[in-house]
């Protein structure tokens, strides 16, 4: 960890903070992100990127996190709190049955 370089941050106009991740994901949650940014897509009636759908669902998160009641804790969140555990798979089946689900083309093989 050492020998990485701390990411800028850069403060935007409208109050809110940028800065540049680099996250390793599974494939699974790839494909998830791509479903939520063509629900997104759908909603907005414009393309959305990956990020947008990223923010979207992290901004939605913190806000459905402060909605509980006063003393209510929210659960703490993993990286990977929202896919469901399958079982171990090769990365080529794994980044295949990914694409197939964003292409929309899974089990019609």
């Amino acid at each position: 960890m050492n020998d990485r370089v701390t990411p800028p941050m850069h403060a935007l106009p409208d109050g809110e903070a940028e800065l540049t991740l680099v996250v390793r994901l599974p494939w699974e949650d790839v494909a998830r992100l791509g479903q939520d940014a063509g629900r997104l897509a759908a909603q907005m009636r414009r393309p959305v990127t990956l990020e947008e759908a990223v923010s979207h669902r992290l901004r939605s998160t913190r806000v459905a996190s402060h909605a509980k009641p006063a003393g209510e804790q929210p659960p703490a969140v993993s990286a990977s709190a929202s896919v469901s555990s399958l079982p171990s798979r090769p990365p080529a089946e794994q980044a295949r049955q990914a694409i197939d689900r964003i292409n929309g083309t899974a089990g019609t093989a």
